[in-house]
C-alpha cells in the first residue's frame, strides 16, 4: 500500500493498529529531530524573533501603528501557533524561547536542583489555568494587543518565571507545571493529527531509563516524561531530547485520527476540564465585546468597559460551565470504576473550543496584515512603504470563520456518535442524545451570533 493512502487511513480510522509511523516512512524526520544542532538553529530562530519583539516594545515607538513588535506578537506568532495545535501537538514548546535564559543558567551550574514539591505538581494545573484567565483579561481590558510596551512587559514576565523555576528545580519545571501558553497547548494537543509515543514492547527490555534520567553527556526529559511514560499528548514536547538516548528505537512519531485521544480518554484530563469552559466563555465575551450590543450592554451596567468585560468574561464561563455539566447528566454517567470521575461533554466541545481560538487569532492577523509592512517602514524611516497596505474585508475572514466553527461543531458530534456507539452503547438515551447534540447546535449558533 502506498504511504500516502496509509496515511489518509490512519486520519479516518480509529484503530490504533492503522496509526502510521512517519518515522518509518521519513527517515529523515527522525535523524532531524534526533539531532539536537537542528533544535538548535530553530531555537535560534525563535530567540532572535522574541528579542526583536522585546527590543522593539521596551525601546521603539509607543504609538502601536508605529512599533512591528504588536503584530509580530498577537497578529502573526500566536495565530501560527494557535494553527500549529492542529498539525504537530506542542511541538512548539520544544522550540520556545521563554526557558532559554534558564536553561542557559542551567548549563552554567546556577540552579539548586531541588525536588519538585507535591503542592506544584499537584495544584500547578490551577495556577496555570489562573494564569492563561489573567493573559486573556489583561490582553483585552488593558490592550496588551495594541501595547509594544506592555506586550515586551508580558513576555518577560513569563521568561522571568519560566528562569525562577530554573534556579530552582532541574529541567523545564515551569513548562511542565506552570507555563498557561504550554497548558493551554497541551490541552490542543489531544486533538492533534500527530502523537509522539514509545513502543512499549522495546521498553519493557530497557534497563536504563535514559530517555527520562540522560546521560553524562546528554540531558534527559525537559519534562521528567521520557519516552516510555508518554500517555497523551498533554505534557510531551516533542523536542526530540529521547531520540539520541534510546538505544533501543521505541519513540514512534504516529499519524492518527485527531479525535482518538479525546474518544479514549472521555474527558478525564482535570486539565481541559478547567480550560474548555473558560476558553470558549472568553471566547463568547471577546468576539462580542467588538459588537454594537456590548455597548448597549456597558450603558445598561453602568460600569467601565473592565467591569462589564470582567463580568461578561465570568458569565460566560459560568454558563459553559454548567452547559458542560447539564451536558454530563444527559450522557447518565459521569464515573469509571476504573478511572474515576470523568465530564464526557468536555471532549465533545474541545474542537469547538480551540477552534473558536483559532478563528479569534485568525480574526487579528487579518486585520493587522495589511498594515505590517507600512508599520515597519513608519518605525524604521522607509516611508514608501506607506503605499503597499491594503485591507482584507470582513466578509470572507466571517465566511471562513464560520465554516471553521461548523467543523468543529461536526468534530463535536461526532465524538458525540462515537462515545454512544462504544463507550456508552446503551446508556445514553435517543431523547438524551438528541439533546446533546441540541446543546452543540446551540453552542455553534451563538459563536456565529457573536462572530457576524
Amino acid at each position: 500500500m502506498l504511504w500516502w493512502t496509509r496515511a489518509i487511513k490512519s486520519l479516518i480510522s480509529s484503530a490504533e493498529a492503522e496509526r502510521l509511523d512517519l518515522f518509518r516512512i521519513f527517515p529523515g524526520v527522525r535523524r532531524f529531530l534526533a539531532a539536537r544542532h537542528h533544535y538548535a538553529y530553530l531555537r535560534t530562530g525563535g530567540d532572535v524573533l522574541f528579542f526583536l519583539v522585546v527590543i522593539s516594545g521596551l525601546f521603539g515607538p509607543r504609538d502601536p501603528t508605529r512599533n512591528i513588535a504588536v503584530f509580530l506578537t498577537w497578529g502573526l506568532l500566536w495565530p501560527a501557533i494557535v494553527l500549529s495545535w492542529f498539525f504537530v501537538g506542542r511541538m512548539w514548546c520544544g522550540i520556545c524561547p521563554f526557558p532559554g535564559l534558564g536553561v542557559f543558567l542551567q548549563r552554567r551550574g546556577l540552579t539548586l536542583n531541588l525536588p519538585v514539591p507535591k503542592f506544584l505538581q499537584k495544584y500547578g494545573v490551577y495556577t496555570s489555568v489562573i494564569l492563561l484567565a489573567l493573559i486573556i483579561w489583561i490582553e483585552v481590558v488593558a490592550g496588551l494587543d495594541r501595547s509594544p510596551v506592555g506586550t515586551s512587559l508580558l513576555v518577560l514576565t513569563i521568561v522571568a518565571g519560566s528562569a525562577l523555576l530554573a534556579v530552582l528545580f532541574p529541567g523545564q519545571a515551569w513548562c511542565r507545571h506552570l507555563c498557561p501558553l504550554g497548558r493551554i497547548s497541551g490541552a490542543a494537543a489531544t486533538l492533534s493529527i500527530i502523537e509522539f509515543r514509545p513502543d512499549h514492547e522495546k521498553c519493557r527490555v530497557c534497563d536504563n531509563f535514559a530517555c527520562k534520567k540522560g546521560t553524562g553527556e546528554k540531558r534527559g526529559c525537559p519534562v521528567y516524561l521520557g519516552a516510555y511514560s508518554v500517555q497523551n499528548n498533554l505534557h510531551c514536547l516533542v523536542c526530540g531530547h529521547c531520540l539520541p538516548l534510546c538505544r533501543l528505537d521505541s519513540p514512534q512519531l504516529l499519524l492518527r485520527n485527531p479525535y482518538s485521544e479525546l474518544i479514549r480518554n472521555k474527558g478525564r484530563y482535570i486539565t481541559c476540564t478547567y480550560i474548555v469552559p473558560f476558553l470558549i466563555g472568553s471566547q463568547l465575551a471577546r468576539f462580542f465585546r467588538y459588537k454594537e450590543p456590548y455597548k448597549l450592554f456597558e450603558s445598561w451596567l453602568g460600569l467601565p468597559d473592565t467591569a462589564s468585560f470582567s463580568l461578561l468574561l465570568v458569565a460566560g464561563f459560568l454558563v459553559i460551565l454548567a452547559m458542560i455539566k447539564f451536558g454530563s447528566r444527559l450522557f447518565g454517567i459521569n464515573e469509571d470504576p476504573m478511572f474515576g470521575r470523568f465530564s464526557p461533554l468536555v471532549p465533545i466541545l474541545i474542537p469547538m473550543a480551540f477552534t473558536g481560538e483559532l478563528v479569534y487569532r485568525m480574526s487579528g492577523f487579518a486585520a493587522g496584515i495589511g498594515n505590517f509592512l507600512p508599520t515597519f517602514g513608519r518605525q524604521f524611516g522607509l516611508s514608501w512603504l506607506n503605499h503597499l497596505s491594503f485591507t482584507i474585508p470582513d466578509f470572507p475572514v466571517q465566511i471562513l470563520s464560520a465554516f471553521f466553527m461548523l467543523n468543529g461543531a461536526i468534530a463535536g458530534a461526532y465524538i458525540l456518535w462515537r462515545l454512544c456507539l462504544e463507550d456508552f452503547e446503551g446508556i445514553v438515551k435517543l431523547k438524551n442524545f438528541i439533546g446533546i447534540n441540541l446543546l452543540i447546535v446551540t453552542l455553534l449558533l451563538t459563536y456565529l451570533a457573536v462572530i457576524f
